[in-house]
């Protein structure tokens, strides 16, 4: 599996429209994993990382199992602040039965009514879909905080929709291997191709 980080040059008008538009910025990191329009992209995921003050750039994780050809947005001049940094990292040497992990999750939760799915944007309500989360994917929600919720609103041409976002910060502990692998290996929640879903772990 492959992860990287590409510092982003705000002052590009590029780089403004994508950071601005989550379908703009799918759109353009999809081009590093195909090789022309008529090719099926393999499945990524990634986020736009907390910004630590206004001075820092922004900065994008990507995850993917195939390794990208960044080489397109090195040649868009001053879209990336600096090179981009990949490394190629085994997930099953990281996974351990009970092991705790720092967590970062950046999700889209949500519940289903009548067959229509509706954003959650109370705390509580976050905190309980990430505990479902973890039942179901193999992990228990040792501690957790929501350190941000917003609504992000990506737009394709005249067409708009709205997700309510959450990011998550804590400690979970390792239930179930081989739940926990496909959940950081798939993604966790809808809106993946929107910067959501994507769970990034350190060992405590």
């Amino acid at each position: 599996m492959y992860l990287t980080r590409l510092w982003l040059d705000s002052r590009n008008a590029q780089a403004r429209r994508d950071l601005g538009n989550p379908y703009d910025m799918h759109r353009t990191l999809v081009r590093a994993f195909v090789a022309d329009e008529q090719q099926t992209p393999p499945r990524f995921l990634w986020r736009l990382e907390p910004q630590i003050s206004w001075s820092t750039p922004p900065v994008l994780l990507v995850q993917s199992e195939q390794a990208a050809d960044w080489s397109h947005l090195q040649a868009l001049p001053n879209y990336l602040k600096r090179l981009p940094e990949s490394k190629n990292w085994v997930l099953d040497n990281w996974l351990a039965p009970e092991q705790r992990y720092r967590f970062r999750l950046f999700a889209n939760p949500t519940v289903t009514r009548e067959g229509k799915r509706y954003g959650l944007a109370v705390e509580e309500a976050q905190l309980a879909w990430l505990a479902r989360q973890g039942e179901r994917h193999g992990f228990a929600v040792e501690t957790a905080i929501v350190t941000a919720s917003d609504i992000l609103k990506p737009r394709k041409g005249q067409t708009s929709m709205s997700l309510q976002r959450a990011c998550y910060e804590g400690i979970l502990q390792a239930t179930d291997t081989t739940r926990l692998h496909t959940a950081v290996q798939a993604g966790i929640g809808p809106g993946k191709a929107f910067g959501c879903g994507l769970l990034s772990l350190a060992r405590v």
